[in-house]
């Protein structure tokens, strides 16, 4: 399975965004909702719908889910298991 963190650099200070891939709105929102239960952040994780190329319909969307995570505190074992749970991936970082 592929598992994505972005280190991104603002100012000298280090922060991670996570990124899990859903197949539905539905799925994403739980997810969300359970990122938030799981690890109160400090930003509310956003959806992202995400259309697959060649798609015009709005069945075929993925949906993402990102969360940033600027003190590292995500375990990514986890968001891998609860991405599962819900039929989706941890997505990797492209090199």
């Amino acid at each position: 399975m592929r598992h994505r963190h972005v280190r991104l650099s603002h100012n000298g200070a280090v922060s991670e965004r996570h990124v899990l891939v859903l197949p539905d709105r539905e799925a994403a929102e739980e997810v969300a909702e359970a990122l938030t239960d799981l690890y109160a952040p400090d930003d509310e994780p956003r959806l992202v719908r995400d259309a697959l190329a060649g798609e015009d319909d709005a069945e075929d969307a993925q949906w993402l889910v990102v969360v940033e995570d600027p003190a590292g505190r995500l375990v990514e074992a986890e968001l891998h298991e609860l991405a599962e749970r819900y039929e989706g991936w941890l997505e990797d970082h492209p090199a």
